[in-house]
């Protein structure tokens, strides 16, 4: 019995010896670590790479990264839920999941497509854990990579919706105005955003405001935001443009910065600046000079031009001054006119010095251009005053000739009357004055010298021939059916010459009778 057991014993061991070399039963003894044993593969889906190089991604931008898996199961594998734990310096989503379409037959592959962003340059690691149905329940794989820093980037950290410009600078500015910049919002991701809200924090001082319209953005896409900044203090002005988004790095901001220089206040110019959509009305004279020693009426003509590109009206034109001789002709310029863009008009400016000396006045024409009013100065010398009495007064303006029976004047014969006139009589007659005045005949002085005129006769003033009618109190010349009065000087008038003559009559006989009785 002892020599069977030892057979079968010595049986057993031979069949060990065949079986299980020597150094594989000393390599793995019965006490060893279960862990450290290499263990076949039990079956199911495998990474067909457990490490995965993700290769290099310039900061901000995505890279595509794909993961395959293999089915080394008996039997086909379905998978689900797929994990990404992605290091601080990237954001990765699944772009693709071609695993999840049918259950992966024996032996066959699939593929996992992974978008991963770029945040902060330096090494990245994500590690991706995804379930299936086969025997080991549960697959994982490495992806790892570098994120390249392109200029200065290397500590800026990026977000999914990326700004443009990064940093608004407003720059120096040093005028009296406000300045808009946009700026851009883009999704960079591959999908979508929702803006949640968006505002600038600054001090109310600063004077930034934003105006836009953004809520969502899908992958790829882009809105606008609007910053506005209208300076309230000299110096230098800060904000924060902050953007809170759906996004997996949640937040993005656009610095703000601008300062405010402005320049010392100028005396203003006559003539203002043009602006757009506006009319600019210019003169041809910045100033009316009617120069020295006037001793006569005088008459200057200057230009309103609209140099602007939109129409303007004329809302009034006058003079500043009320005693000093100034007044307008008519037509021309007045209240009511309008000028489209390169249009004129002129404007007639008499002067009849009132006082010897100086003249200091300003003519102002308002409109509703540029600025809306022009002032022009005027200004002149006199030696002379020119009595307001020898005006020359307009009376008729009609083209009918001659003068209408019975209106107690004096009628008139020859061609004279029929002669068309001037469009403004009276302006040929400025400047004269009655030096000497009778019933029949008077002389006239004026810019040619001394005339003598007769009643009823045919005179040639200013290239336009006149009839002469000697009235009570002045000359009546009539031209074309226009009548225009001279006046006779008030000092000088039938009344005070009359009067002079009778007392000096009689003074005269006064002393003829104390003559007489003398003798």
């Amino acid at each position: 019995m002892r020599s069977h057991i030892i057979y079968i014993s010595a049986f057993m061991l031979c069949y060990a010896a065949l079986v299980f070399p020597l150094g594989a039963l000393a390599q793995y003894p019965g006490f060893g670590d279960p862990g450290s044993r290499e263990v076949a593969s039990t079956g199911g889906l495998v990474p067909v790479s457990a490490n995965v190089d993700g290769g290099t991604i310039p900061i901000g931008a995505t890279g595509q990264v794909v993961v395959r898996f293999r089915n080394d199961g008996g039997q086909a594998v379905e998978t689900g839920l797929i994990r990404l734990y992605p290091s601080s310096t990237v954001t990765a989503v699944v772009s693709l999941n071609q695993c999840e379409e049918a259950p992966l037959p024996v032996g066959a592959e699939c593929a996992i497509a992974l978008s991963v962003k770029g945040l902060q340059a330096g090494p990245w690691r994500l590690e991706m854990l995804m379930s299936h149905s086969g025997r080991s329940r549960l697959v994982t794989a490495t992806v790892a990579g570098m994120i390249e820093s392109t200029g200065d980037a290397s500590d800026k950290l990026t977000s999914d919706v990326e700004t443009t410009p990064d940093i608004l600078d407003f720059g120096t500015l040093d005028a009296s105005q406000t300045l808009v910049e946009p700026i851009t919002l883009r999704n960079i991701t591959s999908m979508p955003i929702d803006i949640e809200s968006i505002y600038i924090d600054s001090s109310e001082q600063a004077g930034y405001t934003l105006n836009t319209s953004c809520k969502a953005l899908g992958p790829g896409q882009a809105c606008m935001a609007t910053v506005t900044w209208s300076p309230k203090l000299k110096g230098r002005s800060s904000g924060v443009l902050v953007i809170e988004h759906s996004g997996p790095a949640r937040l993005s901001s656009v610095p703000l910065k601008g300062e405010y220089v402005p320049d010392d206040v100028e005396e203003a110019e006559i003539f203002p600046q043009a602006v757009p959509g506006r009319g600019l009305l210019v003169s041809s004279q910045k100033e009316v000079d009617f120069g020295e020693n006037v001793e006569t009426a005088s008459t200057m003509t200057v230009s309103l031009v609209n140099v602007g590109d939109a129409a303007l009206t004329i809302s009034d034109v006058r003079i500043s001054g009320s005693d000093n001789g100034l007044s307008f002709k008519g037509g021309g310029c007045t209240a009511g006119t309008v000028l489209e863009p390169i249009e004129a008009c002129p404007l007639t400016v008499m002067w009849s010095p009132t006082r010897v000396g100086a003249l200091f006045d300003d003519i102002q024409v308002a409109h509703n251009g540029a600025r809306g009013i022009l002032v022009m100065p005027v200004r002149g010398d006199s030696s002379a005053t020119v009595s307001q009495d020898q005006k020359a007064i307009v009376l008729s303006s009609g083209t009918s000739g001659g003068n209408a029976e019975g209106s107690g004047q004096k009628k008139t014969t020859g061609q004279a009357s029929q002669t068309a006139g001037p469009a403004n009589a009276s302006s040929v007659l400025d400047g004269y004055r009655i030096t000497s005045f009778s019933a029949t005949r008077a002389i006239i002085n004026g810019p040619g010298g001394s005339r003598l005129v007769f009643d009823g006769e045919e005179i040639v003033l200013g290239g336009v021939p006149w009839n002469v009618v000697i009235q009570k109190n002045g000359i009546e010349f009539l031209s074309g059916g226009r009548r225009v009065l001279l006046l006779f000087d008030r000092s000088l008038s039938s009344i005070n010459r009359v009067t002079a003559s009778s007392e000096g009559s009689g003074r005269k006989s006064a002393s003829t009778g104390d003559s007489g009785n003398d003798g």
